[in-house]
């Protein structure tokens, strides 16, 4: 006979279950333990010191730009900033200078260098991090730190007697096929004449920016390779685990993994090319007109004009030349701070490590 009485259920309070006693809303008054972490003097120290260092610089920084400052008011003063700007003549002595063709000097040749050096030193910190090894790589790299070391006056020179030279009939045949491009344009140049006018392609921005170039290489190449070699081992092998090739690997972890060097290296090799001086200074035809053809004979450089024309200023042209050298600060902190902004909105590394 089955039974087919309904069982009893028991409630939690018949069963011996007490429900939790929750507290009305705004009576809990629990709040979380602070926890205070005391560090050791030694971090005290070195976080005092490091913050010391980066305030000193700070500070450093603050007190040049003021000083360029107070000594371009005069000479700023004297034709108005909109002048100053837009001006590409230099005359301190009958009040008519300015900065437009040295500035865009300046520019064009640190583009160029860029230009160059750029996949230069991306493919050489790849070469040390990912495919030289053993004393190789480290003669490679010593090799590399010493390039660094070199004067800008021994680049010049070598600029000015060895590169010229070699480098005019590549010149003469950017502007012979590529003249059509304004920037490949040179003025007067006769592609059919059998007696070419090398005159026409020396101490132009292209050279220029090609001593620069070499010059920014290691710099921008030390800082790609630090960021290269820090890549995820684990991820590095994992990708050659799933079938990828060197270069796969290298596409899909290092280079993600290593932007924000590559962006920082590339900010820092365009500020030291803005800034450069000795270099530009040997190489260069100066001129004061806006010219864009980078192929052309003449150019200028903020830096190389305040070199040439330091020793014969007087007091008012002095200032002229602080006003030069404050813009040249302006336009490098403004490449610092964007370099910064980038580097610190890039996830580098994120997809590799994801």
């Amino acid at each position: 006979m089955t039974d087919t009485t309904t069982p009893t259920v028991l409630q939690p309070e018949q069963a011996g279950t007490q429900l939790p006693l929750y507290p009305v809303d705004g009576d809990n008054d629990a709040r979380p333990r602070a926890i205070r972490q005391v560090p050791e003097r030694a971090d005290r120290v070195f976080r005092g010191i490091s913050r010391g260092g980066g305030l000193i610089v700070l500070v450093i920084m603050g007190l040049v730009g003021v000083f360029l400052a107070s000594q371009a008011f005069t000479a700023i003063g004297s034709v108005g900033l909109g002048k100053f700007l837009t001006t590409s003549e230099w005359s301190p002595e009958t009040n008519n200078f300015g900065i437009a063709a040295i500035l865009l000097g300046t520019v064009l040749i640190a583009i160029v260098a860029l230009i160059i050096a750029l996949p230069l030193s991306i493919g050489t910190a790849l070469f040390i991090t990912e495919v030289a090894g053993g004393p190789f790589k480290r003669t490679l790299t010593s090799l590399v730190d010493l390039m660094a070391a070199v004067p800008s006056v021994v680049f010049g020179l070598w600029g000015l007697v060895f590169l010229q030279g070699q480098i005019l009939p590549f010149s003469r045949w950017l502007s012979t096929w590529f003249g059509w491009i304004p920037i490949f344009h040179v003025d007067g140049v006769e592609p059919n004449n059998p007696l070419p006018n090398d005159a026409l392609f020396t101490s132009s921005t292209f050279i220029a920016g090609i001593v620069v170039a070499l010059m920014i290489v290691p710099i921008m190449t030390s800082m790609m390779k630090e960021s290269f070699s820090r890549a995820p081992i684990g991820e590095r092998e994992g990708a050659f685990a799933l079938g990828a090739t060197r270069w796969g690997m290298i596409r899909a972890v290092v280079l993600p993994f290593g932007r924000g060097g590559m962006i920082g290296g590339t900010m820092l090799g365009l500020g030291r090319a803005l800034g450069e001086t000795i270099a530009i200074y040997l190489i260069i035809n100066p001129v004061f007109d806006v010219n864009t053809q980078i192929l052309q004979n003449g150019s200028n450089s903020i830096a190389a004009h305040i070199a040439l024309r330091y020793g014969e200023a007087n007091p008012f042209s002095m200032s002229a030349l602080m006003a030069a050298g404050l813009a040249l600060f302006v336009v490098t902190m403004i490449v610092n701070f964007t370099a910064s902004i980038i580097i610190s909105r890039s996830r580098s590394g994120a997809e590799s490590e994801g």
